[in-house]
């Protein structure tokens, strides 16, 4: 069996004399070495800093949820000041993210109409040139139609047959562009909807979330105070 040869630094030497051979010195072929380990930093777009600020300030309060999440439930660690205070906090910055998240499913939405609206025209040129070239087939169809007259019966025959393939030709080229145009629009259309809808389930199951806190609370509330009011009616007697 033959044992398989290392060909890597041959290839390397090979490499560096086809640089120099091209005119490139070893302090530039030191630097595109260099440019292959150290990679230049990315450069972000402004929105794109701004999001990633953002997505760090989420994983902050993430970290500080889990950090006082038994001291929140726990009723001894913190009173029901602190805790109105935190769900009063946690409440605004969930319905800023859910106004954000609505302005930006209108502009997506403006975009899909835009890219519907931009396909829509797309296929006009088209049926142009196709009504213009039947125009000019019919038109040579008429010149020779006069010509075949003195020609022979046969090639007149013929060449009715040919005219007839290729209207029917583009009759069918037309009628499956208007399939593939339905079917394209269909397909955009879906995506729009269906990004819509996964907003909307996202919204109701966040308002469900709501309702189920405040709910809770104010069943905490109506125990609280029935508890009280039992106090007050033992000592009473």
């Amino acid at each position: 069996m033959t044992r398989v040869r290392d060909r890597t630094e041959d290839f390397k030497d090979a490499v560096r004399n086809t640089a120099v051979s091209l005119g490139y010195n070893e302090s530039k072929l030191a630097a595109i070495l260099a440019s292959f380990i150290i990679h230049k930093p990315r450069q972000h777009l402004p929105f794109t800093k701004a999001a990633l600020t953002t997505l760090e300030s989420i994983g902050t309060l993430e970290q500080f949820i889990i950090k006082h999440r038994k001291d929140y439930v726990d009723l001894h660690r913190t009173t029901e000041q602190e805790r109105d205070s935190i769900e009063h906090e946690v409440l605004i910055l969930s319905e800023k993210l859910h106004s954000v998240t609505a302005q930006f499913d209108q502009l997506r939405a403006i975009r899909f109409q835009d890219a519907i609206n931009k396909r829509m025209p797309r296929r006009k040129p088209n049926r142009v040139a196709n009504s213009s070239s039947a125009d000019s087939s019919k038109m040579n169809n008429s010149e020779l139609g006069d010509t075949n007259e003195i020609q022979s019966e046969p090639l007149r025959v013929q060449q009715q047959l040919l005219d007839d393939e290729t209207r029917a030709l583009q009759v069918e080229l037309s009628s499956l562009l208007d399939a593939a145009q339905q079917t394209e629009t269909k397909m955009v259309e879906m995506s729009a909807l269906n990004h819509l809808m996964s907003t909307h389930v996202l919204q109701q199951a966040q308002q469900i979330e709501l309702l189920y806190e405040q709910v809770r609370n104010l069943s905490i509330m109506v125990i609280f105070a029935a508890t009280v009011i039992l106090l007050e009616f033992l000592q009473c007697y």
